[in-house]
């Protein structure tokens, strides 16, 4: 009997980390530090672009060579959203767990989009369906971000 009540106590006064960071699982500290470098190189690729360089853009089934177009410019956007979150999930920033629930939930859709709607719009258009496994990390990342808001947020 007491050691039941001592399960109970023990989950309720659990010591929290001190540090918000100690929330993330190291395979989103591995991405955080990927997603930084891609979003200091965003703004690299935008000036690249408008020198005249091509260069290829890919992310979540979206793919050009032509980086000052609308989709070169939206995926150059959607690196530049990764970076800002991978520096404030690192930092610890109050508002880092909001937008990358934000950024998992856009990457949900546009893997959708990509998977679904986007090949039977292209010109070539004999594919059906193309599986995106980003949406194999995306999924966890939304629900572990769901799952430590609370507590990121009530963190000084």
């Amino acid at each position: 009997m007491s050691n039941l009540s001592q399960d109970v106590l023990d989950n309720e006064f659990l010591p929290l980390p001190k540090k918000r960071r100690a929330l993330l699982p190291i395979w989103i500290k591995i991405f955080v530090w990927i997603f930084m470098v891609f979003g200091l190189i965003a703004p690299l690729g935008l000036i690249a672009g408008l020198l005249g360089i091509g260069f290829e853009l890919s992310l979540y089934g979206l793919e050009t060579f032509q980086p000052i177009s609308f989709l070169g410019l939206v995926i150059i956007l959607l690196f530049a959203l990764k970076g800002i979150v991978a520096f404030g999930l690192w930092w610890e920033k109050t508002w880092a767990v909001l937008l990358a629930m934000i950024d998992a939930t856009l990457g949900i859709m546009i893997c959708i989009f990509s998977m679904v709607i986007l090949p039977l719009i292209t010109e070539n258009g004999s594919q059906f369906f193309s599986f995106r496994f980003e949406i194999l990390l995306l999924i966890p990342y939304f629900v572990r971000m769901n799952r430590i808001r609370a507590l990121w947020e009530n963190r000084e």
